[in-house]
């Protein structure tokens, strides 16, 4: 059997594996030459409307590199749009809601979500890929958390400081658990739509939720992403819980739930095994800065991560956030060759 058809969901179970498995977060994106022609045709929305390009654009890296998954071409906010919020993408700002959330009366118009019917599209590409990659490499489906997509939905828009989503969590904590409720439940079934339609692991992005400190986190956030993780414990699939920033949560983020706990770049890799325990594998964590730097300084820090690891079972290599637009295509492939040259964390 081809060993990437089962290397990374091995390594997410804890299970030894003959080299470390490696994929990227935006490995589909900008810094392909593929993409770009692709994005030159189509806006991003267009793209996730049309199964057939956004299965295109899936497959883009997996066949130009020997990543050991491939993971659906989505964008985290799109369960928002049929829950009633009018999503773009503004040149140079990136997404932007105009009717953002603000009250109780705008939380209780928020529309509930059927998967099959105001997502399908996704779902059918994720179909189309598992019928390309079976037997080659897995599929990964993914959806934002409660908390990253609260923060989009009530800001308007990306934000540094979330200052309007604090203000809602703090004066109003019915509203907040009244919205982070209703989308727990929505990404709980988009999940299990995605692996219904053939998503052999599963990510949930909470990008932004290292804004928040422990305390915080456990009284806002962690009831609601732990339903998911819930919801999702019958289903036969790898669970990965994803963040950045989250160097004081890890300890939280493991209760909350999760088969791989992914690291970012700012926690040791050493480190952060020790403080979770070897019960759960990781994920992570090259700088994605790192891609940028000249070659021997990549080869040194990709090294350094592959050490940390200490050639235990229970490490997926990727990095701490997603590939920079800018990221030289030569240098992914270098890392890619670098981390399989390891044997069992041992370079050969």
């Amino acid at each position: 059997m081809n060993p990437r058809a089962t290397r990374f969901l091995q390594a997410c179970r804890g299970e030894p594996v003959d080299r470390t498995p490696v994929w990227f977060m935006r490995q589909a994106g900008r810094y392909m030459a593929e993409y770009r022609a692709i994005r030159a045709r189509h806006s991003i929305l267009e793209i996730c409307q049309r199964p057939d390009v956004a299965a295109e654009v899936t497959l883009q890296p997996v066949r130009r590199f020997e990543v050991d998954a491939a993971i659906i071409f989505a964008d985290i906010l799109l369960p928002l749009v049929p829950m009633g919020l009018d999503l773009e993408f503004a040149t140079g700002e990136g997404p932007i809601f105009s009717n953002p959330i603000r009250s109780a009366a705008d939380v209780k118009k928020l529309r509930p979500v059927n998967p099959q019917e105001d997502l399908g599209h996704i779902l059918e590409c994720m179909r189309i890929v598992r019928q390309e990659l079976d037997g080659k490499v897995p599929v990964i489906g993914f959806a934002g958390a409660p908390f990253t997509l609260a923060s989009y939905a009530i800001e308007g828009r990306s934000s540094r400081n979330f200052i309007l989503t604090k203000q809602l969590m703090y004066t109003e904590p019915e509203v907040w658990h009244d919205l982070l409720g209703r989308l727990s439940r929505v990404v709980s079934d988009y999940l299990a739509a995605q692996v219904e339609a053939g998503a052999q692991a599963v990510q949930l992005f909470d990008s932004w939720v290292g804004a928040l400190g422990p305390d915080d986190y456990r009284q806002y956030v962690l009831p609601h992403t732990q339903a998911i993780f819930k919801n999702l414990a019958g289903l036969d699939v790898p669970r990965i819980h994803f963040g950045t920033g989250t160097a004081t949560l890890l300890e939280l983020m493991k209760e909350a739930g999760g088969d791989v706990i992914g690291l970012d770049w700012r926690v040791p890799l050493r480190e952060g095994r020790r403080r979770l325990g070897y019960d759960v594998a990781v994920q992570g964590n090259l700088e994605p800065m790192a891609l940028l730097a000249p070659r021997d300084v990549l080869e040194q820090k990709v090294r350094r991560v592959l050490d940390e690891a200490e050639g235990r079972p229970g490490h997926v290599f990727n990095l701490g956030h997603g590939i920079l637009p800018d990221t030289p295509v030569e240098n992914v492939e270098a890392v890619v060759e670098l981390v399989h040259s390891h044997e069992n964390g041992l370079e050969s």
